[in-house]
């Protein structure tokens, strides 16, 4: 990182008269993944040299509206919405079963019933007298409990009759004493209870479930809505990237040319930052693999294959999304200067990035390369490079520093940042 002006990413491409490519959507394949879908908007519009900015604009207009279009006809159906997800319930949440079946549910409430009868029959030598409902209880309960308040009334009634016939004196009869009374009396107070508590808890559960469903489709959707906001943000970002590469077309000075190519160039980088970086929950993201990703992409756009990436650094590093950004367009700026200075003479090297806390708790980034080496007598703060003065404003706009210093063969380009930056888990 060195001397002068330089070109940013991208400009390679620039020069060759193309416009950036624009993401238009993020579409599901067959097996589930998503994959980028890419407009080239210098192969869909064909600009004639005395083309307006109003004319661009109108045709960049045109090209949003079929890559709209597009992603309606062949992404959208494939996208996961909340209805074609299938929910998982636990199994207390699909209580009570066979709602759909009621055949099958009052078979199972006769079997419970007949199951508690011939219980009762077999326990009635062992059992003291003044219990006739011992084992009906259970099963007004279980049947109340799997298939509904409805068949637990069912299974209660029956269950009632027989214990008054077989089980309460005078047996084998529906004699009305003042006993059996007393017994039914008891035997409908202690069911009712049963049935009410079962039909709370059930009513209390169906209510805990459909918000929990609620819940679910609303996080899904709050996804899908992010990200198709990130996606337009990040598209309208581009098409001002290619609107600055199409006029530029009718420019002949070679100094706005180049202009034009940079501003165009760090449009289309803070698209794909943007796109990188957030989170649908708006946590931060970890620094170091997103700046490992970010600088091979600037490297990769340079076309030098003989300039080596290293990232090091602690891997639970967070910084707030809000300084995310900033600090990115630095590193890149960073990464791209030493790859135009450092190694634009064609020599092999290497690149360094070191992120790192400091002695009082904040962010600091380094950026070294083992190229040509700074001039004599460089000074920062009285560079032209458009570049520098980029990545120092963005630095003391975060209430931090930016450096670059030359010493043993190595540049380095050091990013200070105050300690409120960094999140918790850094």
């Amino acid at each position: 990182m060195n001397k002068g002006e330089r070109n940013t990413p991208g400009r390679q491409m620039a020069e060759h008269e193309r416009a950036p490519l624009m993401l238009v959507e993020a579409h599901v394949d067959a097996r589930g993944a998503q994959r980028p879908l890419y407009l080239d908007l210098a192969d869909m519009v064909h600009l004639p040299e005395g083309c307006y900015m109003r004319d661009c604009t109108k045709m960049a207009g045109e090209v949003m509206t079929f890559a709209i279009r597009h992603r309606s006809e062949r992404a959208v159906s494939n996208l996961p919405t909340p209805s074609r997800l299938p929910p998982r319930k636990r199994w207390i949440e699909q209580l009570p079963v066979a709602r759909d079946r009621p055949l099958l549910g009052a078979a199972a409430t006769l079997a419970l019933v007949g199951a508690a009868f011939l219980l009762r029959l077999v326990a009635d030598p062992l059992l003291p007298s003044g219990f006739p409902y011992v084992t009906f209880f259970p099963a007004v309960i279980v049947t109340s409990f799997f298939f509904g308040v409805r068949l637990g009334s069912v299974s209660a009634l029956l269950c009632g009759l027989l214990a008054w016939y077989v089980f309460i004196p005078p047996t084998y009869g529906f004699a009305l004493t003042q006993g059996a009374g007393f017994a039914l009396a008891f035997y409908v107070f202690v069911v009712a209870t049963d049935l009410a508590l079962v039909h709370w808890m059930q009513a209390a559960n169906s209510q805990l479930a459909s918000e929990r469903e609620t819940s679910r489709q609303l996080a899904e959707m709050r996804e899908m809505l992010f990200h198709e906001l990130q996606h337009r943000v990040s598209n309208n970002l581009q098409v001002a990237a290619a609107l600055l590469t199409m006029q530029k077309r009718q420019l002949t000075d070679v100094d706005a040319r180049a202009a034009m190519d940079e501003a165009g160039a760090r449009l289309a980088l803070v698209g794909r930052i943007s796109r990188q970086l957030y989170d649908p929950s708006g946590a931060a993201q970890p620094l170091v693999p997103f700046l490992a990703e970010l600088c091979r992409g600037v490297i990769d756009a340079s076309g030098r294959i003989d300039v080596d990436l290293q990232v090091l650094g602690n891997q639970r590093l967070r910084l707030e999304p809000d300084a995310a950004v900033p600090t990115a367009l630095i590193v890149a700026e960073a990464v791209a200067n030493a790859i135009e200075h450092g190694f634009g003479d064609g020599r092999a090297g290497r690149i360094v990035v070191e992120v790192e806390r400091g002695v009082e708790g904040g962010l600091g980034v380094m950026v070294r390369n083992d190229g040509s080496g700074l001039p004599a007598n460089f000074d920062l703060a009285a560079s032209t490079s458009l570049g520098l003065r980029i990545a120092s404003t963005l630095a003391q706009g975060q209430s931090g520093s930016f450096r670059l210093e030359g010493l043993e063969g190595t540049t380095t380009a050091t990013l200070s940042l105050p300690a409120h930056l960094l999140t918790s888990d850094g």
